[in-house]
């Protein structure tokens, strides 16, 4: 009950502080004297971004604090997914280990599927919605390669397949 009163509050909150650590430590990086975004610019993007979101959750927290609190009171607890958690953790964890050797490309479309299968609720398993989720595996991939690569110009780990465009 503590935490589904006051969750988002702590979640807001600690997130602020991380984004601002984390913008600040992305200062303290050097500068690249090769190409024009340094090391610092993905961190301080995703601190700033991070930092938005975090404090947008705050404010709407507090707004609907007071309606929040009354339709709490009448909800039963809802039971945790520790199937579905621990599928994610251990999904996520094989992820990170075969990104570097394995490149983003392959790594990301090993993961992602079965992360969106660990996820979704058994009736939405279907045929119709893994072909989806295949072909957004492959169209987010391709496009986060390409636009880290391309636009960021950030070179994502190439592994055993690399593309030279």
């Amino acid at each position: 009950m503590f935490w589904k009163k006051y969750g988002d509050y702590i979640t807001s909150i600690f997130f602020i502080v991380v984004s601002i650590a984390m913008i600040m430590a992305a200062k303290a990086l050097p500068k690249s004297k090769i190409m024009k975004l340094g090391p610092d610019f993905m961190p301080t993007v995703i601190g700033i971004v991070t930092l938005v979101l975090a404090i947008i959750l705050l404010i709407q927290t507090v707004i609907r604090s007071k309606e929040r609190q009354t339709a709490l009171a009448q909800e039963k607890p809802e039971e945790c997914d520790y199937k579905k958690m621990l599928t994610s953790l251990v999904l996520i964890l094989i992820y990170v280990f075969i990104l570097k050797p394995v490149g983003f490309i392959i790594s990301t479309l090993l993961y992602l599927l079965p992360q969106f299968a660990a996820l979704a609720p058994a009736d939405k398993r279907t045929r119709k919605n893994i072909t989806e989720w295949a072909i957004l595996d492959v169209v987010f991939t391709l496009v986060v390669f390409f636009l880290f690569r391309y636009g960021f110009t950030i070179v994502l780990p190439a592994g055993i397949f690399t593309i030279s465009l």
